[in-house]
C-alpha cells in the first residue's frame, strides 16, 4: 500500500462525533512512552503527523487521520501512565474501553509493545481483556534496532510462551522499527488486506 495522504481529521472523547462515513479504521494503543506516535509517523511517512513527545502520557484523545481517503488510523492514548491523576485515568479508560467495544467500523487494534521489555503485566492484562470482548489484534513490537537479534528473538519467544497459556493460538504478530522502517510494509499491506475483505462483505 502506498500512502499518498494522510490528514488529521478530529479529536474527541465521545464516540458518537467519530466521523459516521463507514470507512475502516485501525486503532494503535500501547503502554506510555512504546513509540506510538514515530511508528504512526513511520508508517504513513509523515514527519509530525502523531505527535511525539519525550513526555508520556502526551496522546489524551481518540484522534482520527483519514488515509488515502480511505480508512483511518486511530491514534488512542497510552494506557497505564502513573503521573496523572486517578481522575483522568478514570476518565481515558472509559472512552477508550467504549471506543474499543462499541466502534462498528473497528476492525483491528494494534497493540504496540516494547521489544526490548520481557511480558509486562499490563500488556498482558490489556490484551486478555481484548480477547474477553472479542477486540480483533495484532501484536506490534517496537524499537526492534535497540536491541540484537538474539535478544529479540528470546523476548518474542517469552511472549509467546506467556500468551499461549491464555491463548489457543497467536494474534498476527509485527516487528518494526520507526528508525529504519522495518515492518512497514507488511503492516500496511495486512491494513490494505483487511480493506479489500472489508469491500468485499459491503
Amino acid at each position: 500500500m502506498k500512502i499518498n495522504k494522510a490528514q488529521f481529521v478530529i479529536s474527541n472523547t465521545d464516540i458518537n462525533l467519530c466521523p459516521k462515513d463507514g470507512k475502516p479504521e485501525y486503532a494503535f494503543i500501547g503502554r506510555s512512552n512504546v513509540g506510538k506516535s514515530s511508528l504512526i509517523n513511520m508508517l504513513t511517512d509523515r514527519n509530525k503527523l502523531a505527535k511525539t513527545s519525550g513526555r508520556p502520557g502526551k496522546t489524551q484523545l481518540i484522534n482520527h487521520f483519514i488515509i488515502n481517503d480511505e480508512w483511518y488510523l486511530v491514534d488512542l492514548p497510552g494506557y497505564g501512565y502513573a503521573k496523572t491523576s486517578k481522575t483522568n485515568r478514570a476518565k481515558w479508560e472509559k472512552f477508550i474501553s467504549q471506543y474499543l467495544t462499541k466502534r462498528e467500523e473497528l476492525l483491528n487494534v494494534f497493540v504496540l509493545l516494547d521489544s526490548r521489555l520481557e511480558p509486562q503485566k499490563i500488556d498482558m492484562e490489556f490484551m486478555n481483556w481484548c480477547g474477553e470482548k472479542g477486540i480483533a489484534f495484532s501484536m506490534v513490537f517496537t524499537k526492534i534496532d535497540k536491541l540484537s537479534s538474539t535478544s529479540l528473538q528470546k523476548n518474542l519467544a517469552k511472549y509467546k510462551k506467556e500468551m499461549l497459556k491464555y491463548w489457543e493460538e497467536l494474534p498476527p504478530v509485527f516487528t518494526s522499527s520507526s528508525t529504519s522502517k522495518f515492518g512497514r510494509e507488511k503492516i500496511l499491506n495486512y491494513i490494505e488486506n483487511i480493506n479489500a475483505s472489508f469491500e468485499k462483505v459491503q
